[in-house]
Formats: C-alpha cells, structure tokens, sequence
C-alpha cells in the first residue's frame, strides 16, 4: 500500500511561513499545530525571506533592452526572409519538372541554388542534372559492342 504525498496551498504555506517568521511560537510547536514537520517548516520560512524583496520590487521591470532589441530584430529579419520566400514561391506556380529547373536563378542575391530547389521541391542534383546526348559515334560503338558481345555466348 503507498502512502500519497501531502500537497499543500500556497495559502497554507504562507501562514506557517509567516508564523515561524514572527517567532511568537518555536518551530516544534507550529509544526504539531499544523502537523507537519519541522524541516519542511525551515524551507518555507527560507523561501518566504527570500523572495519577499520581490514583492516590493519595481513593477516596471527593467529588461535588458539590447538584449530584447536584438531577439526583435532577428525576428523579424526571420520574417521578412520567410515572407520574401512565400513571394518567390507564389510567382513561381506548379509545374513540370523540366520547368521548373529553368526558374531556378543562380545569381540570385538572397536566395541560394539549395534554397530555391528546396522551395520548388526538387533536389539540387535535378537542377544540375544534364541529359546524355548521344552523337553518331557513341551509337556506332554501342552497336558494335553489341554485336562482338553477341557473337560470344557463353
């Protein structure tokens, strides 16, 4: 059979806290008042004197402005990147594969080869890829290898 752990308030927390701080009563006693022990009595009063100058500090927090500044200014560079991609995207519609190779510009200044293909949705070796072409003389040889092969079956 397991015992469950006793949760207590924050309410409750803070009047055991605030007692033991008056000091009106040892913390043996307040912890059999209450029934709880008198370790767990220690940590509350430390948390209490602790974090109590926070509630007198100054409601206008003082951030670090810079800090924020950057995060915001990322931010929105992240944003007006994304946005200028969707209207890349937008421009460039749906279409065969053999089309879209061709929308892809290399010189682009703020979009790279691997981030246009990305967002046409083809690798980049698609892009790169260059069909064999097959001249007079490359056929000539195949068709003899063909023939020579043929001749000896194993």
């Amino acid at each position: 059979m397991t015992r469950q752990r006793k949760t207590f308030s924050a309410d409750f927390k803070a009047k055991v806290a605030l007692e033991a701080i008056r000091g009106v009563a040892t913390t043996a006693e307040i912890a059999s008042r209450h029934k709880v022990h008198s370790n767990q009595i220690a940590k509350w009063k430390k948390q209490a004197q602790d974090n109590l100058a926070a509630l007198f500090a100054d409601g206008r927090a003082k951030t670090n402005k810079g800090e924020d500044d950057r995060l915001k200014e990322r931010l929105f560079q992240q944003i007006g990147q994304l946005q200028f991609e969707l209207d890349w995207l937008k421009k460039k519609s749906e279409t065969p594969i053999e089309a879209r190779r061709l929308l892809v510009e290399p010189e682009h200044d703020r979009l790279s080869v691997a981030r246009q293909c990305e967002l046409l949705g083809m690798s980049r070796s698609v892009y790169y890829y260059e069909p064999w072409q097959w001249d007079e003389t490359a056929l000539k040889v195949m068709v003899c290898g063909h023939f020579f092969w043929q001749d000896r079956s194993f």
